[in-house]
C-alpha cells in the first residue's frame, strides 16, 4: 500500500470562491483517498458514487459536507501512484495553485513515498462505453495504456483537434497542463459566484480572436488538461487508470461523462 512518508500542510487560493484554503495531507495505512472538508469529522471517500456535482468542477459530498475541485489532486495521486491518504481542508474547496497537478506532485516528491510504485498493469475484461449526445468515453482492452482526447472548441486552434498520450511520453506535459475556459464567460460566471479565484497564472483564457490570455506551456495545453481531468476523475474508482491496459478514447466529453465512465469501469473490474 503506497502512501506518503510524512504529513504535508500547504495553503492556496481556491478557484471557485477565491478564498484561501489550508490543506493537511496525512499518510494512511488504509487503501483509498478520503477528504474531511472544513476540518469536519465527516469522511468523504473519493468514489464516483459520492460525486454530487460536475458543474464547473468535480464536487464530492456526504451528509452536510462537500469538497470541490478534487480532480487535479486525484490526478496527482494517480501520477505519483499514491493509494491511500486522508485529506483535511479548512474550507470546502481544494486550492487551485497554478491550475494543474504540478504543485501537488512537487509536494508528494518532497515528502516521499512509503514504497516503490508498482509497474504491474491491469486487464479489463470487456470494453467500457458511455455516451451522451455527441460526447463519449470508450475504454477498449489493449496491451498497454493509451489515452486519446478529441475536442471541438470555439477557438481556431481546437476545432476537431485531438492528442494521444501514453507512457512513452513525459507525464509532465499532462500533469503540468493548466485549466482553461472561454474568457467571454468569466464575467458571467463570477456574477453567479463561480471562478472568483481565476487569474492569468492559474487559468488559460481562450479569447474570441483565437488567442490566449497567457503564454502556453506547451502545444495543445488545454487538450492535455482534459486528459489530466479524465485521469483524475477515473481515479475515483480506486483503480489507477495509468495502470490499466486499455485504449481510452474521449470525444467532446467533460466531468459528467468522465464520472459515468468511472462508474462503468468499477462494474467492469468486478
Amino acid at each position: 500500500m503506497i502512501t506518503l512518508n510524512k504529513e504535508i500542510e500547504l495553503k492556496g487560493t481556491c478557484l471557485m470562491d477565491g478564498k484561501e484554503s489550508i490543506v493537511k495531507i496525512i499518510p494512511s495505512d488504509k487503501k483509498g483517498i478520503s477528504f474531511y472538508p472544513a476540518n469536519s469529522n465527516v469522511e468523504i471517500e473519493a468514489k464516483p458514487q459520492n460525486v454530487i456535482s460536475t458543474q464547473h468542477c468535480v464536487v464530492l459530498g456526504k451528509e452536510s459536507q462537500h469538497i470541490k475541485l478534487v480532480e487535479h489532486f486525484m490526478a496527482a495521486c494517480a501520477f505519483a501512484g499514491i493509494q491511500g491518504l486522508n485529506v483535511y481542508t479548512s474550507s470546502n474547496e481544494m486550492p487551485i495553485f497554478d491550475g494543474s497537478s504540478k504543485v501537488w506532485l512537487e509536494e508528494f516528491n518532497k515528502a516521499g513515498l512509503t514504497s516503490q510504485v508498482s509497474s504491474e498493469m491491469i486487464d479489463i475484461a470487456s470494453p467500457v462505453y458511455v455516451q451522451s449526445d455527441d460526447s463519449s468515453v470508450v475504454m477498449l482492452p489493449a496491451n498497454s495504456f493509451k489515452i486519446t482526447y478529441c475536442v471541438y472548441f470555439n477557438h481556431k486552434d481546437y476545432i476537431n483537434r485531438w492528442y494521444t498520450w501514453d507512457h512513452s511520453k513525459s507525464s509532465d506535459e499532462i500533469a503540468n497542463a493548466r485549466t482553461f475556459g472561454y474568457l467571454r464567460d468569466l464575467e458571467k460566471f463570477q456574477k453567479a459566484g463561480f471562478s472568483l479565484g481565476v487569474t492569468k497564472d492559474n487559468t488559460i483564457g481562450l479569447t474570441d480572436d483565437g488567442g490566449y490570455t497567457t503564454e502556453l506551456r506547451f502545444d495543445m495545453e488545454p487538450i492535455k488538461h482534459k486528459i489530466l481531468d479524465l485521469i483524475g476523475d477515473l481515479y475515483l474508482t480506486g483503480i489507477n487508470p495509468l495502470n490499466i491496459k486499455a485504449n481510452i478514447i474521449a470525444t467532446l466529453a467533460g466531468h459528467n461523462l468522465h464520472v459515468e465512465a468511472a462508474k462503468k469501469l468499477m462494474e467492469a473490474m468486478r
